[in-house]
């Protein structure tokens, strides 16, 4: 299972992409830290005080992915280096592909 999630943030007190780097550089370095997740900018790029981030978490048990996405989600918004306006989140589950074995070489790639 995977768990991917974006947030749409509003970085207030900017007056530059550099300040907003440094926000977004604390932001994205804390989570990955605490979460050890996949975390990085993938939107609003060049706007000041706009920012999306999008992160992934991997698991085999959908109430696990479930919790640590919902911990990402409360983490980035008690840090309060930016405000949360929107967060959407996707848990997409691969059993179906994990369970036909076809075409596949036992030990082909050991």
């Amino acid at each position: 299972m995977v768990g991917t999630g974006l947030i749409d943030l509003r970085i207030s007190g900017c007056g530059s992409l550099k300040e907003k780097r440094g926000v977004l550089s604390r932001i994205l370095r804390r989570t990955q830290n605490e979460f050890n997740v996949s975390i990085a900018e993938v939107g609003d790029n060049d706007q000041w005080k706009k920012a999306r981030i999008g992160f992934c978490v991997v698991g085999n048990d959908k109430p696990y992915i479930n919790a640590k996405v919902d911990h990402i989600l409360r983490f980035v918004d008690q840090l309060g280096l930016a405000e949360v306006v929107r967060s959407r989140i996707e848990i997409t589950s691969f059993s179906d592909l994990l369970e036909g074995t076809e075409g596949f070489e036992e030990g082909k790639y050991e």
